[in-house]
């Protein structure tokens, strides 16, 4: 009786992430798939492969592995994660509307408004934040929401699940941007999101050495679009990056298991230091949807954003003087990075816009990575201490 309850018990995180399935290759017993490079297959084999830019095994053994994790029924890998962005506003035409939370990667923004504006695409911004703005979704009379929860980079977090419940009563779609947290920590779709999307060149990969993305989806009608923007637009990813990040997602629960750890631990080591004004982490007390966080997230993720008492130069300083944080743009991977939001990932944004968001020349976004965590606090606290 027992051995039969074990069989039937849905497998945890570690195990799926692991387990993914069929390989293509049943005649060899690999363990690990091998790279499927063909740009073509034989018209008429059993599994239906005809060109790679619409399919190919790396991309179906990558996608069923994601699936897995988000516990949905169907997902499509792309370039990047600005493609899966791209894939998903393809869908619209001239005259819809994107009603977005004001806080967005600023890629997505910059794809938004130097874009898709020229075809006539509507883009509105709104603080979803503010539950009088979600409460009013029909006064925009969107054609789609598209959120991040927590944001890039100020780490908002959105209640998901009351926004979606608003909008599925209208029956807006709401896309969630969750490269922040992946399945590990929440699950758009399970709070109500139509699609849930990914760069999976962070996290998900984990090893910063390859370029993809994904949209995870229950609605087979959202599923058949991606599928066809795939295809249609020349989305897909290769199959080298595929087999790359399918390696990579294999250690993904390890290594949320080590960041946010480390994350938590060093949020609170500086809460009170006088050259921070303000720590920035979800599972922070003091963070303004601390609440919120806790009963949506499982854990607090493995970004800090931090708002510092310096000028632009010696900020600069600070994040060059640092031993094992990169000044470089992605985060995600093993290894811990700094972002200065205001010149590299969010550059493109007006400067206006980001005054009014906050992201400021004090601003810089941490990646925690899989170091011993003293040896990270040590660094951040022995950069800090020059000024």
């Amino acid at each position: 009786m027992g051995n039969k309850e074990n069989n039937t018990k849905k497998p945890g995180f570690k195990t799926l992430s692991i387990h993914h399935g069929e390989t293509f290759a049943e005649r060899t017993g690999c363990v690990m798939p091998p790279i499927f490079s063909t740009s073509t297959f034989k018209h008429g084999n059993k599994d239906n492969f005809d060109y790679t830019r619409s399919g190919n095994p790396n991309f179906r053994i990558l996608e069923s592995v994601l699936k897995s994790i988000e516990d949905s029924k169907y997902c499509t890998v792309f370039g990047s994660g600005i493609s899966a962005v791209t894939a998903i506003s393809s869908t619209l035409k001239s005259g819809d509307k994107i009603l977005c939370e004001s806080n967005l990667y600023g890629c997505t923004v910059r794809m938004f408004e130097k874009v898709f504006k020229k075809f006539g695409l509507e883009v509105l911004y709104t603080d979803f934040t503010n539950e009088d703005n979600f409460k009013k979704i029909s006064n925009f009379e969107p054609t789609l929401i598209w959120l991040e929860s927590p944001t890039n980079p100020l780490l908002k977090v959105l209640d998901i699940k009351a926004i979606c419940d608003e909008a599925n009563k209208l029956e807006i779609p709401v896309v969630v941007d969750n490269t922040f947290s992946t399945a590990l920590i929440q699950k758009p779709l399970d709070l109500g999101a139509t699609l849930s999307v990914v760069s999976t060149t962070k996290f998900i990969n984990g090893h910063s050495d390859a370029l993809g993305g994904a949209v995870l989806t229950n609605n087979e009608e959202w599923n058949s679009k991606m599928l066809f923007s795939q295809k249609a637009l020349g989305l897909q990813p290769s199959p080298f990056d595929s087999w790359l990040i399918t390696r990579g997602v294999k250690t993904l629960p390890l290594r949320i298991e080590q960041q946010t750890k480390s994350a938590e631990f060093i949020s609170e080591e500086l809460s009170n230091h006088k050259i921070i004004s303000k720590v920035i982490y979800p599972f922070n007390q003091e963070h303004p949807q601390f609440n919120l966080a806790k009963s949506q997230m499982k854990s607090g993720g493995s970004m800090i954003t931090l708002k510092l008492n310096l000028n632009k130069e010696d900020t600069f300083k600070f994040c060059k003087s640092l031993k094992y944080f990169s000044l470089a743009e992605s985060l995600g991977g093993v290894e811990s990075l700094i972002c200065h939001p205001a010149t590299m990932t969010h550059a493109s944004v007006d400067d206006k816009t980001k005054n009014l968001l906050g992201i400021d020349d004090a601003l810089v976004r941490l990646s925690i990575g899989c170091e011993d965590t003293n040896d990270l606090i040590s660094d951040i606290l022995f950069a800090l201490n020059k000024f």
